[in-house]
């Protein structure tokens, strides 16, 4: 019987914990290692019934071949307890969910890109033939390999043991499907603002109308006693179904009174094209708050 060599656990132990503290710096600062993605144009694809297709743009902008694979799956934004919002998905969707994943198909699926290539990437829809008007989503998730790192034991380490880390980079968008007559809207309700520090945290719900996602932007701008806007923001958002958003206004050097807080949320989006935003009408709201005084 061949036997194995034993396990330098003192020497892996280390290893382990350079490979975590590897993966808090790709995930901080990507550019210092050698993997890389690629660049995806545009940032959501829209589709309809009539032409069923669709396409991306892919560019490797460094210095060495990239692996790609192109995937759907089916996923929407939603928040958590905190306002935190996070990208739901689902392998197995529930029937109710208008998800478009199981018939949306890239082509090609996997390919290599040279560094400095673009290459566009067909999508096509083969959806039911008893498919109901409405909206329709996935997330394209677009996976470049782009290099390994090779973590070095400690020093005077002698053991035959090497731990690497082969890097991935994912970039996931958003398609939406359309058939038929669609609309959006938006319910805004529960708008209240409170004060934590130094910061103005902004609470409020949000729950989309109509049979479409509302894909749009929240303003907001905090005004003084006579009016004078004190401070503002302005964030993209996504409304597929509910949301309770958390939105932070700096307030420090604020004179400590009553201010007033106008929130508005409108169709209008700058990172996206015009002509995939469904139109739908815009609310408003208003929040009295108070900023104490400094200790």
């Amino acid at each position: 019987m061949t036997s194995r060599p034993a396990v330098n656990f003192r020497a892996v132990l280390p290893l382990l914990a350079l490979a975590l503290s590897a993966l808090a710096l790709v995930a901080a600062r990507p550019t210092a290692l050698r993997a890389q993605g690629v660049l995806v144009a545009p940032q959501a694809v829209f589709m309809n019934h009539r032409t069923r297709s669709g396409a991306i743009e892919l560019y490797n902008p460094g210095a060495e071949p990239v692996e790609v694979s192109v995937s759907t799956l089916f996923g929407y934004p939603v928040t958590d307890s905190s306002g935190v919002t996070t990208l739901y998905t689902a392998g197995a969707p529930e029937p109710a969910e208008p998800s478009a994943a199981a018939w949306v198909m890239a082509f090609p699926r996997r390919l290599t890109l040279a560094p400095g290539q673009r290459q566009t990437v067909r999508l096509l829809a083969r959806p039911p033939q008893d498919l109901a008007d409405g909206e329709y989503w996935t997330r394209l998730v677009v996976e470049a390999g782009g290099g390994r790192v090779d973590l070095a034991g400690p020093p005077g380490d002698s053991s035959a043991i090497q731990v690497g880390l082969v890097l991935k980079v994912r970039t996931v968008i958003a398609l939406l499907y359309r058939k038929g007559g669609v609309s959006t809207g938006v319910a805004l309700s529960n708008l209240r603002a409170t004060v934590v520090g130094d910061s103005m945290a902004v609470r409020m719900r949000l729950a989309r109308e109509g049979n479409a996602a509302y894909l749009g932007q929240v303003h907001a701008t905090l005004r003084d006693a006579r009016g004078r806007e004190a401070r503002s923001f302005a964030a993209p958002m996504a409304v597929y179904h509910a949301l309770e958003p958390r939105y932070t206004l700096p307030v420090s050097g604020l004179a400590p009174g009553r201010y007033t807080l106008d929130l508005r949320v409108d169709t209008h989006r700058d990172d996206i094209s015009a002509a995939g935003v469904l139109p739908g009408p815009a609310v408003r709201d208003t929040v009295s708050v108070v900023v104490p005084a400094r200790r």
